[in-house]
């Protein structure tokens, strides 16, 4: 395995959806992969963005220097889009060892529910070392509490 992905079938709006990945503060009530996610908010392109992450439940964590490089918001059209990406930023990244960029996209149909697809391109000479399949693990967590929060959000805006 070298580029970790998942992806998720979310019944809300793509602006929900949207809101919940850039509200980054929150990360921690919902986020399982996640559970902390330091930086400006609101986000911009350009910004910093360091990632507490938890690749098994309730163990250890680390931290991920990463810096946003896309945030394309919603957009009109059909199909409508969103695009957010950034960029590691760690040691292993500067000796040109492991590098990778992290896209999260959502895609909506006239109608129809959100497409959530996440993947991180993965190149260097020790990509196996990074463990793409703990990785590929926590995406496939992350994509799940994605799909569970924008939901609980759209459904209880609607009871409104």
């Amino acid at each position: 395995m070298r580029n970790p992905e998942a992806h998720a079938v979310i019944d809300a709006p793509i602006e929900v959806v949207w809101e919940v990945m850039v509200d980054t503060a929150r990360y921690a009530e919902w986020n399982s992969f996640i559970r902390l996610a330091e930086c400006p908010s609101p986000p911009s392109v350009g910004d910093p963005i360091r990632l507490h992450v938890e690749f098994k439940p309730g163990g250890r964590r680390i931290t991920s220097p990463e810096r946003i490089s896309i945030l394309d918001g919603p957009a009109g059209g059909s199909p409508r889009r969103a695009h957010l990406a950034y960029v590691f930023e760690g040691w292993p990244a500067r000796w040109r060892l492991v590098r990778g960029t992290r896209h999260q996209r959502l895609t909506q149909e006239p109608g129809g529910p959100t497409l959530y697809e996440t993947v991180e391109e993965l190149s260097g000479p020790l990509v196996a070392l990074a463990g793409p399949r703990r990785v590929q693990a926590g995406f496939v967590r992350h994509a799940a509490d994605l799909k569970a929060q924008a939901e609980s959000l759209a459904w209880s805006r609607k009871a409104e």
